[in-house]
């Protein structure tokens, strides 16, 4: 079992494990988001901001694009893998016809020509102004997380102005020039000069800055990279982590053990951001497999060690495009291997932080199964800890009781029969089903606390519209019209603050109000197959 930790980990451990998840969602090697912090650093030393704004870049550069997740299933819609579309976006100036030009040719990659043409005749009708919601979707998630981590104002101030631009031509505001924080101007220029430094060098990195100059990026601070090779030098031999955590001394803070739950929870909605399927999933697998280990006897810090490791042990869903998790039909064996590296991608995401790092042991077993056909590594029987075999059950239980793209939520009574069928075969550990399955039957209350005025309907308007339901599917679960829909919709989107569908889903996650396993379309039988 895992064995507490004191003090608790720190804030900056936190953020610094959540940029590694980032990664995963920007389609880049592991610790881009650490490398392009020291960048960042480095260039706010050398521009002369003042303390208060240099230790505020090491937090904005860590979250800055941790709402790329949001607007994943818009993404796959449209260009099927967004991971690659993310990772290829690096290479083109953002505005304009360079940009447009960019989204047209990834359009659709595994269509016919024929239907790429009528997809592009879409994307050009309403698709474009789709792809720039979604930067709106990524400011309104990231604005999110900042306020749930109790991040300084320093960095939630700058945090939405990640995608505007220096000649005015970005997003949401259409800031431009010294109108933008110092900060984000900083961290903006960080971002791609790590990519093409750690492609072509330090002189490729300063080609690009200066083709962008002036457009993208502030010519003054694209001029001292130049000036100073101390700032993109050495990016292979730094220890970044070491330098991003000591870096964000001055703001930083321990996290109180009554606090690491909640925060976990973040983490959790985050992974759970990827696929409308997925929504809530994190939350209600901690719910189930805490209970179950309450009702086996365990111990209170055994409880909430597995309750946490329930929470973050799908953090690896984000490093595999969401056009997979949303296929209707099987997997080829190429994707079915990307899936089978999630246990190892969450491990990975929590290994760096010590306190992460024991949770991590146990949530990266979430998938290995007691006669070792499970997943990544085909532990067994004993090595794998009573921990991990109540989150195996948990995770399977839940999952099977939520609709996929592929299949439709199984009942309780099919769930039950199929978690014994996985003891009767050896995979499944059989006190742990037996806890998982008792917990899976306790009466769960019913949330009456009004958030952000919401009334009962437009709470069930909300859940469908976040889980990628159209009005007209939405109109008929619930017996209204498709115009009522939209009327709802938009009372909802301005009473919970936010514009897009995927800012709308963290909102819901984060209040609670996001049911698995019981939603309208569950009840009416509505599965996508």
């Amino acid at each position: 079992m895992v064995e507490r930790v004191s003090p608790g980990p720190r804030l900056a451990e936190l953020v610094a494990s959540l940029s590694l998840a980032t990664d995963l969602g920007l389609g880049q090697p592991e610790e881009h988001v650490l490398r392009q912090t020291v960048i960042a650093t480095r260039l706010a030393a050398a521009a002369g901001l003042s303390e208060q704004d240099q230790a505020a870049a090491f937090y904005v550069s860590l979250l800055a694009w941790v709402g790329c997740v949001a607007d994943s299933h818009e993404m796959a819609a449209w260009f099927g893998d967004d991971l690659q579309v993310r990772a290829d976006s690096y290479l083109v100036d953002k505005a304009g016809p360079p940009m447009l030009s960019f989204l047209l040719r990834h359009l659709g990659p595994d269509l016919s020509a024929m239907r790429r043409i009528t997809m592009a005749g879409r994307f050009l009708a309403g698709g474009f102004r789709d792809a720039a919601n979604s930067f709106i979707t990524h400011c309104q998630t990231t604005a999110d997380i900042a306020d749930r981590l109790r991040l300084p104002d320093s960095v939630r101030i700058a945090l939405p102005q990640a995608f505007e631009r220096w000649d005015g031509r970005g997003v949401p505001n259409g800031l431009s020039g010294l109108q933008i924080a110092s900060v984000m101007r900083v961290v903006q220029i960080a971002d791609d000069a790590e990519v093409f430094c750690r492609i072509g060098g330090p002189d490729a990195a300063i080609g690009m800055l200066r083709d962008r100059s002036g457009s993208e990026f502030d010519p003054a601070l694209v001029e001292l990279c130049a000036q100073h090779d101390d700032i993109l030098d050495g990016m292979d031999t730094v220890d970044t982590w070491r330098v991003v955590i000591e870096g964000c001394a001055p703001l930083d803070r321990s996290i109180p053990d009554a606090e690491l739950t909640a925060i976990l929870e973040t983490f959790g909605d985050y992974a759970d951001l990827k696929a409308p399927c997925f929504q809530g999933h994190s939350r209600a697998t901690a719910a189930l497999a805490g209970t179950a280990a309450r009702l086996r006897g365990m111990s209170p810090a055994e409880v909430t060690d597995i309750v946490r490791a329930a929470l973050v042990c799908r953090l690896g869903v984000i490093g595999v495009s969401t056009g997979i998790w949303n296929k209707t039909g099987g997997l080829s064996a190429t994707e079915w291997e990307r899936v089978r590296m999630v246990p190892y991608l969450t491990e990975r995401v929590l290994s760096r932080s010590l306190p992460l790092r024991q949770l991590g042991t146990i949530a990266g077993m979430c998938h290995e199964r007691m006669n070792g056909s499970g997943y990544p590594r085909g532990l067994s029987g004993a090595a794998i800890p009573f921990a991990a075999r109540v989150l195996a059950a948990a995770q399977t239980y839940q999952a099977v009781r939520e609709d996929r793209p592929h299949r439709g939520a199984l009942t309780p009574d099919a769930g039950t029969a199929l978690l014994n069928e996985e003891v009767a075969a050896g995979r499944l550990d059989a006190d742990a089903v037996r806890a998982v399955l008792i917990a899976a039957d306790q009466p769960v209350p019913r949330r009456t606390v009004q958030v952000a005025g919401l009334t009962a309907r437009e709470v069930e308007v909300l859940c469908l519209m976040v889980r990628a339901r159209s009005n007209k599917v939405i109109a008929q679960q619930l017996s209204i019209t498709p115009r009522t829909v939209g009327s709802h919709i938009e009372h909802i989107y301005t009473k919970i603050g936010v514009t897009t569908r995927g800012a709308a889903a963290m909102f819901a996650m984060r209040h609670g109000l996001i049911t698995t396993g019981t939603d309208p379309a569950e009840r009416s039988g509505d599965h996508p197959m």
